[in-house]
């Protein structure tokens, strides 16, 4: 068995050197060339470069040297050796110019594997210019009797079209003829080179598409081709399809009945992708591909339930006609077909054949690896969403597969469904609770018992009999490691916290883990004690308390970090609350290009985007703003200059509690200019409550030095006030000598018009995102919820309402929620963050569109502050 193995390993590549092979190369050089032998050295040297091997510059060229003497050899195997090994080397210009009399002679050979081959390394190796010399022999090759040459300057031209499209546009009425060629892999590439030469041109892409499909596209591979751009013809021309008149949909509907099994299957595919797909138009692509689930291929088999599982997403009744066929393949032996079959059926299934369809997987499960399992999990959480009243014997389901064998995606997998599940059936949580406890007790995954003691701190409080829990709770300080000890100690004081008849016994629990050999735990339980008021006596814990031990941290770790370090120890405490809880993007490390100049803070947005703190550093480094208060936000820069103009301008909006200070970022693109005395006269009469305190001119304004100006307003304390600002950059224009870079004395005064400027409620918001939303829902007071409706009107999609209403928000949308499926007919979505004024909100956001596409929406708001959450309302209302 041994030697089977070793021989099965055997490489004739195994222990070659490039030292070695390169002496071998010297056979190049031999008078009498071996060709066989010449073959083998080429093939070592193939397999080194492709293995990453690098060759020096001499190396390169003394091999390329010797390979282009084999042009001498008549043997055509090494011909072809020889043609690989020049398009591997990428010689450099001045060696290219050894080769190409010899390529450009083979390729008007009698030879057509010559002339083929010769093409496509020409092509790779030259340049530009060359190619004009070459581009009438190229042409010529497009129209050629030969297939194989045909094909090769076709292919040669798509490659070509990235670095010189000018010259292969010039072949249009060539290829145009190519597309009509009765070869069919010639007919292929040049409908891929065609379509690539006019895909910029919608309406040249459209008229490609509207002739092809009328005509007789014979290639298989064309027609493949020409079906992918029909769909993109379809999704851009974007037709109504209640009336039923989708354009082309005729012609995808008849590559139904093609001959070729390759057509029929992207003709389906393509049906089931386009947008909004009506029922009726699905009907014969699911027919089709019903008739593909029973073929002896495997591959259509796996294409067409791929396909299928696809559908069932959107339309899963339009699949359930095919769910006889896919139970079959349950028992498959291609154990991703069977995957893709059962997770289908998940799917698509009612009720009355959960119960049917689990038995099926029980003895299905033992036999695929735990990549294939994760889905059959992912697919059973969503049924057991769809159908709550079946939640007994899906849990038991996923308990019973928990108990066994299994790596750590697999595991944490089936406890974050059963946490989804408990959290979203009410009836299911005692039974969950249970499951997780029994998994714990013998997990040996750290971070999965953290999770679920975490979560059983949560939650367990909240059951019927929490003492049950208590037990297995309290096991995890004996048996475990310091980390799950740890964790036991806080989910402890979760219980003491929350349910004081259990008081007495979390603090004798806890008095035991004083004395444990690690220090974070006996300090967790030290600081619980002290916190829960540990002298033994029962007493109400207050709201701090729970807060403490309960309560979302909205503050972001890195945040944290980077104020704790700039914290310098002093009398004063360090404040949890100047620590900023915006969701910062991680700042590019500051460093500047050799031979560039500084660009300063807020230059035009070619670097990266300067940080909330260092935005703070530059306003309280400025005297006049230091009254202001502490910076709630900076937004991003807005451009009021377009591009390549002679001044560049953009603005970040500061805000504070009762002031909106402007920081005009200013750049002077002009070297023959100096500017000075640079301000922005604000025009605030759209912005009646804006009222303007203060103007702080830029001196001077080099040439490409960016400098900033500021100009700041007063406006209603904690209120979201908007409005629009006009903005004209004044200033004095001086002359500068090239020659010596000073500029003249005198100067002229005037202003440059710049974009309006507009306020929006977003400003108001800060991006805080909550790791749990539900628990944080929850934990907020439910006096503070306001709900209302909204009609938002027609819509183009429901992921653009989705988008409008979080950008009019300008909240941070929470567990991917902001990604709308397609084709849904509903949605919701949540967000949170947190208002001027420090005053945490949380938005839920239910979203429905109807057959014509009118969207309704419904709004409910959670906040610290009942008016806050009315204020929401009133943004959505107006905006």
């Amino acid at each position: 068995m041994l030697g089977h193995n070793s021989q099965s390993e055997y490489s004739p590549f195994l222990g070659i050197e490039k030292g070695a092979v390169l002496q071998e190369a010297r056979v190049f050089n031999d008078p009498q060339l071996d060709a066989r032998r010449c073959s083998q050295v080429i093939t070592k040297l193939l397999y080194l470069l492709n293995q990453g091997e690098t060759f020096t510059k001499i190396e390169a060229t003394e091999v390329f040297f010797a390979v282009t003497k084999l042009f001498q050899s008549r043997d055509i195997g090494l011909r072809r050796m020889v043609y690989l090994m020049i398009k591997e080397l990428s010689p450099s210009a001045d060696e290219v110019i050894i080769v190409t009399s010899s390529l450009m002679k083979d390729m008007n050979s009698r030879t057509d594997m010559y002339r083929a081959n010769a093409i496509r390394v020409l092509c790779r190796i030259t340049d530009g210019t060359l190619l004009t010399q070459i581009e009438r022999y190229l042409k010529q090759a497009i129209v050629d009797k030969n297939p194989v040459v045909a094909s090769a300057a076709l292919v040669s031209g798509i490659h070509i079209l990235q670095t010189n499209p000018e010259i292969v546009k010039r072949w249009s009425n060539e290829v145009q003829e190519a597309v009509q060629s009765r070869a069919a892999l010639v007919q292929f590439h040049a409908l891929a080179l065609l379509h690539q030469i006019r895909q910029n041109d919608r309406l040249a892409v459209s008229k490609l598409v509207t002739s092809l499909t009328r005509g007789t596209v014979r290639s298989p591979l064309a027609q493949c081709l020409l079906i992918r751009y029909t769909s993109q013809v379809i999704r851009e021309s974007g037709n109504n399809t209640q009336t039923g008149d989708r354009p082309f949909y005729d012609y995808l509907e008849s590559c139904l009945r093609h001959k070729s099994e390759m057509v029929i299957f992207e003709a389906a595919r393509a049906i089931t992708e386009l947008n909004s797909v009506t029922t009726r138009e699905l009907t014969p692509a699911i027919t089709v591909l019903q008739l593909f689930l029973s073929s002896s291929k495997p591959v259509l088999r796996f294409a067409a339930v791929r396909t299928l599982n696809k559908v069932a997403m959107t339309h899963p009744m339009a699949v359930t006609n095919c769910n006889i066929d896919m139970e079959s393949l349950i028992s498959d032996q291609n154990r991703s077909i069977a995957t893709l079959a059962i997770t289908t059926l998940l799917k698509t299934g009612n009720e009355s054949s959960v119960d049917r369809l689990m038995k099926q997987i029980t003895n299905f499960m033992s036999d695929i690896a735990d990549e294939f399992k994760i889905v059959v999990v992912d697919a059973i959480r969503s049924l057991c969403l769809k159908f709550p009243l079946k939640y007994r014997s899906l849990m038991n389901f996923l308990s019973n597969i928990l108990r066994e064998e299994g790596g750590f995606d697999y595991k944490k997998a089936i406890v974050d469904s059963i946490v989804i599940l408990i959290r979203d059936i009410p009836d299911a949580k005692e039974s969950g609770l249970l499951h997780l406890c029994e998994f714990i007790e013998d997990c040996e995954f750290t971070y999965l018992s953290t999770q679920i003691l975490h979560f059983l701190g949560v939650e367990g409080p909240k059951t019927s009999d929490p003492s049950k829990y208590i037990r297995y709770i309290y096991n995890r300080v004996h048996l475990e490691n310091a980390t799950v000890r740890a964790s036991a100690v806080s989910t402890l004081a979760k219980f003491g916290a929350a349910v004081d008849s259990l008081k007495p016994r979390i603090f004798v629990l806890l008095r035991r883990c004083l004395f444990d050999s690690d220090d974070e735990v006996r300090d967790r339980a030290t600081l619980y004690l002290n916190t829960l008021g540990g002298d033994g006596a029962v007493v109400e814990t207050d709201k701090d308390v729970k807060d403490f031990l309960f309560g979302y941290f909205d503050i972001p770790l890195v945040n944290l970090e980077t104020s704790l370090k700039n914290y310098e120890p002093s009398e004063e405490p360090f404040d949890i609350n100047s620590v900023p809880k915006e969701v910062k993007s991680q700042p590019l490390a500051e460093k500047k290009a050799p031979g560039k100049k500084p660009t300063g803070l807020g230059a035009p947005p070619s670097g990266p985007p300067s940080t909330e703190d260092a935005y703070e550093r530059l306003l309280s480094s400025i005297p006049e703003f230091a009254n202001f208060g502490k910076l709630f936000k900076s937004s991003p820069p807005v451009e009021l200059t377009e591009a390549e103009t002679e001044y560049a301008v953009n603005v970040v909006k500061h805000i504070f509690d009762r002031h909106v200070v402007f920081q005009y970022n200013c750049t002077n693109t002009i070297p023959e200019q100096l500017l000075e005395n640079v301000t922005v006269i604000v025009d605030a009469s759209e912005a009646e409550e804006f009222s303007e305190v203060l103007s702080k001119p830029l001196r001077s304004l080099p040439y490409d030095s960016p400098g900033q100006t500021f100009v700041a307003f007063e406006k209603p304390e904690g209120l979201p006030t908007v409005g629009k600002f006009s903005n004209v950059l004044k200033f004095i224009v001086k002359e500068v000598d090239p020659s010596t870079g000073e500029a003249e004395d005198d100067g002229v005064e005037d202003e440059y018009q710049l974009e309006d400027l507009d306020v929006v409620s977003a400003d108001y918001i800060l991006k805080v995102g909550v790791s749990n939303f539900r628990n944080a829902w929850e934990n907020m007071d439910p006096e503070s919820e306001r709900v209302d409706e909204y009609g938002l009107g027609p819509r183009e999609s429901l992921a653009e309402a989705v988008n409008t209403v979080i950008n009019l928000l300008g909240m941070q949308p929470c567990e991917g929620t902001e990604v709308v499926p397609p084709n849904s007919r509903s949605h919701q979505c949540l967000l949170s963050g947190v208002f001027i004024g420090n005053v945490k909100v949380l938005v839920r956001l239910s979203f429905g569109v109807d057959g014509a596409k009118d969207v309704a929406m419904k709004l409910a708001v959670r906040s610290e502050d009942e008016s806050v959450s009315d204020t929401i309302h009133e943004i959505v209302a107006s905006g």
